[in-house]
């Protein structure tokens, strides 16, 4: 089978009303691919993005961008991609960039993130995406431990690199401006360059993508990506989305960061669709559900804090009739965002689980609508032979018992499967062991296969000889009204080790008080087993998070134990469990 046939099937399978027939194809259509010898040469934007979509549908949209605040919208048909791509590569090439070399990304949602990302993946550049916030310490450890040879990036980003540049000696071949700087050669000139480039000849295995992973448990890791890992393993991601040819597909994420490459880029370039990305400074979740109204937007992915906040809207004020997927992705959702959504919209937010290292691994795929259990984030990607393991490596296969997030790699190597931690053997050497992939996360299924989401592998809350999951606290004590969004880590305890601690951000109305903390508490106390509780409730305005929404557990776990070694005492408003006598028990048990 040719990797044109591949693509072909893969969106023939989208197009499968019948979920029950669609579920079969998957299934077939994976096991084919996962035991499929791949070519030894592959280039996804010579033979898919241009031998197939521009081909088939050059004149159809690929791209519709729109600024959400000057109203500014840029339209780009599938031909008109791959030509702003080509100058990008040429301008690239007249510059002395080479083959293997890297290009650091560091711009917002932009038509040009698309074109760049092109570039890189034609002419077999590097790709190194960079969010825009990155301060000057994190730039410099980025360029330390991988020096730039090209970067594009936006006006508002150009002193921070050009800090970071002067402090590690990093010398770049060129840098490339939106808009204007000193000593950077503007976006504008690539203009000049021709629509036609030549694509360079890439070996499978050759690494294109260097993302440097969130820090969500620790420092930064460069996780490298193979010119088919992402091009052909995000066919999992297509897969378990549900995207269709010709259909609007939009995803809520900021370049720089795996989630953007998924479902802005990949995902959608792979099926065929057309993509629309809204630029913006500061997120308005009413007037973004404006432009997803407007643009007709068909299948739709965000993360949790976004679906939080929509369904706090008053949706029936939307048209949102185009509407035929939701998704999401970054920490298993909430069971009551869940079903209010399904109410206004008609579709259930199905929930999936990757990671920067993988492409879409665990969700719960379109045939399983309807029949979601919600909370769960579904059963395990055709794509992965993914299953459970102890902290001895052993297989679980017994339901409800808690392991890890394992790929095993006997049978197959998942094709969506990171190639390497660029320069570091020793981190490979922990997550590879033996046949398994560990991927870090805790999870357990129950008997009928569905998976259930724990946490990070030291997310895992140890209050004596109890496990507690933060995410199950958490998705009790966002059924509350008053609570728009917690995070609940491990609290230091010289007796237990660790007690239970919830950080609440409140809806609009709602104060911090002592009455409120109580009613809080009383509400845990009939949803969640004993030692689940949570027994130190602090009232907060914001937590930290990574730009992908992903609630940085690791800080608030740090500040604890900060706060602990200090004796700083209780904050202004922080309650404890065991302060108020109308609960059954007041003890820290």
């Amino acid at each position: 089978m040719s990797m044109e046939q591949v693509y072909k099937e893969a969106m023939e399978i989208n197009l499968t009303d019948d979920m029950d027939q669609r579920r079969e194809k998957a299934r077939g259509f994976f096991e084919k691919l996962n035991h499929m010898e791949l070519p030894e040469y592959f280039n996804w934007s010579v033979e898919i993005l241009e031998g197939l979509h521009v081909k088939e549908r050059g004149d159809q949209p690929a791209l519709i961008w729109a600024d959400m605040e000057s109203g500014t919208e840029r339209r780009f048909t599938y031909k008109e991609v791959a030509a702003e791509g080509n100058r990008c590569l040429n301008f690239l090439r007249k510059n002395g960039i080479m083959q293997g070399e890297n290009m650091y990304m560091m711009i917002p949602i932009v038509p040009e993130t698309w074109f760049a990302t092109l570039a890189c993946l034609k002419g077999g550049l590097i790709n190194v995406p960079t969010a825009t916030s990155m301060t000057v310490r994190e730039l410099q450890f980025r360029f330390e431990s991988y020096p730039p040879d090209s970067i594009v990036a936006d006006e508002s980003a150009t002193e921070a690199i050009d800090k970071a540049l002067k402090i590690t000696g990093a010398a770049p071949k060129i840098k490339i401006v939106l808009g204007q700087a000193d000593g950077w050669i503007s976006y504008s000139e690539l203009a000049n360059e021709s629509e036609a480039a030549e694509g360079a000849k890439i070996k499978k295995d050759d690494v294109l993508i260097c993302f440097f992973t969130s820090g969500t448990t620790g420092l930064a890791k460069q996780v490298g990506h193979s010119a088919t890992s992402y091009p052909v393993g995000h066919l999992s991601t297509a897969v378990m989305i549900g995207i269709r040819p010709g259909e609007v597909h939009h995803n809520l994420s900021a370049p720089g960061w795996a989630k953007w490459a998924w479902s802005s880029f990949f995902a959608p370039f792979n099926m065929g669709a057309t993509v629309a990305g809204f630029h913006f400074t500061a997120l308005d979740l009413d007037k973004y559900l404006a432009y997803v109204s407007k643009y007709k937007v068909s299948t739709f992915c965000a993360p949790p804090t976004a679906w939080r906040g929509f369904v706090g809207l008053d949706l029936g004020r939307f048209d949102l009739g185009a509407l035929r997927s939701s998704v999401s992705a970054g920490e298993p959702l909430n069971p009551e965002v869940i079903q209010q959504w399904k109410k206004h919209t008609g579709t259930e937010v199905r929930d999936f689980y990757g990671q920067t290292e993988s492409t879409a691994m665990i969700g719960n795929a379109p045939w399983a609508e309807g029949k979601m259990r919600f909370g769960s984030f579904g059963a395990p990607s055709f794509m992965y032979d993914v299953t459970l393991a102890d902290n001895s490596g052993k297989e679980i296969t017994k339901p409800e018992e808690t392991g890890h997030i394992v790929v095993r790699l006997d049978g197959w190597r998942a094709i969506g499967l990171f190639t390497e931690y660029i320069g570091n053997p020793e981190k490979m050497s922990q997550v590879f062991v033996e046949n398994f992939y560990f991927t870090g996360d805790r999870a357990y299924f129950d008997a009928d296969g569905y998976w259930w989401f724990v946490g990070r592998a030291d997310d895992v809350i140890k209050s004596s000889d109890y496990r507690v999951g933060p995410f199950e606290v958490e998705s009790a004590l966002i059924e509350h009204s008053a609570v728009a969004e917690a995070a609940v880590v491990g609290s230091p305890d010289p007796e237990r080790y660790q007690l239970v601690k919830a950080f609440i951000i409140l809806g609009p109305g709602y104060q911090p008080a002592r009455e409120l903390a109580l009613e809080i508490f009383q509400h845990t106390i009939q949803i969640l087993a004993k030692f689940k509780i949570p027994r130190i409730i602090e009232f907060v305005t914001e937590v930290p998070k990574t730009i992908s929404g992903k609630i940085r557990r690791i800080e608030l776990r740090e500040q604890e134990i900060e706060k602990k070694q200090k004796n700083a005492g209780r904050a202004p408003n922080e309650y404890f469990y065991w302060d108020f006598p109308e609960l059954s028990s007041r003890k820290k048990s």
